[in-house]
């Protein structure tokens, strides 16, 4: 089948169409129609050059299935990566957490530079899912949820899809050393991906971006930004991504974030963190008490 072909079968499924990882498979739902397909994997789906040609094939062949009652983190083999300083926001906030100890300038730097600060961020088995634990560092003291649009590149370099990313960041560690950025960044549940990935056109650049905290019966922080106030384009932070690079099962790339918490707010465990993205759903996660 055509890509041309495979985009007028989506068109009419009513896209976009959203691929959901579960304990029994792969299920893919568009409308109210929802899937169940048995021979799709999500290394397949970030290995093919044409995903949404792809998708089609494996729709004709779908199964009716029923709405699954749990959610994985929709991710296969893929690495995560991650972006910064991609928001005047975020470079503001990086600027004065690293102010004492004389990093605040690598920060205002990177956000003019024609190169981007990319990072790894977690391997799969770091990744947690909708509904899931995310954690904070048991060295740390001062953390906070990044949320983010996290694009899914296929291994040809190719963006065909986007999901909702949470990048949980100890910021004092980062603060005291930007050598420390992998200790702040990368450990078990430092990731959270979902609830599914929505395979579409390219998003708005008016499309918002929302989080909300509580704890217990209260609300300690609610924000919300949008993509227009990016200074980077996504194409362009996945072409210096795949620069002398090599993703064999394709990648996640979290694309930074434009929201941060007042200085004197950090998460505590059993908060509960609610982020909405236009088009691509809510991810929602509780903060890990072990």
């Amino acid at each position: 089948m055509s890509a041309a072909a495979a985009r007028r079968k989506l068109d009419a499924m009513s896209q976009p169409l959203t691929v959901f990882r579960t304990p029994t498979g792969i299920c893919a739902q568009t409308g109210d129609t929802l899937l169940e397909l048995d021979d799709a994997d999500f290394d397949a789906l970030f290995a093919q050059e044409n995903p949404a040609s792809w998708l089609a094939a494996q729709l004709e062949r779908g199964r009716p299935a029923q709405a699954p009652t749990r959610q994985l983190a929709p991710i296969g083999r893929q690495e995560v990566w991650a972006a910064g300083v991609t928001y005047l926001r975020s470079r503001d906030a990086r600027m004065e957490e690293a102010k004492e100890t004389g990093g605040d300038t690598f920060y205002d730097r990177v956000y003019v530079a024609d190169r981007p600060e990319l990072f790894f961020k977690a391997t799969p088995h770091r990744v947690v899912g909708d509904g899931e634990e995310v954690r904070i560092r048991r060295d740390s003291h001062w953390n906070v949820p990044e949320p983010e649009v996290a694009l899914a590149i296929n291994a040809h370099g190719a963006i065909f899809g986007y999901t909702i990313g949470n990048d949980m960041s100890s910021r004092d560690i980062e603060g005291e050393n930007p050598l420390y950025l992998p200790q702040a960044k990368v450990y078990r549940g430092c990731c959270g991906l979902g609830p599914g990935l929505v395979v579409r056109e390219p998003l708005p650049t008016a499309t918002t971006i929302r989080i909300e905290i509580t704890r217990g019966d209260a609300q300690v922080f609610l924000g919300e930004t949008a993509l227009d106030r990016m200074k980077r384009t996504f194409p362009d932070l996945a072409d210096w991504l795949f620069r002398e690079n090599t993703f064999p099962h394709g990648c996640y790339l979290l694309t930074g974030t434009g929201i941060v918490p007042p200085n004197d707010f950090t998460l505590a465990p059993g908060d509960r963190i609610r982020i909405d993205i236009a088009g691509l759903g809510a991810l929602h996660n509780t903060v890990s008490a072990s």
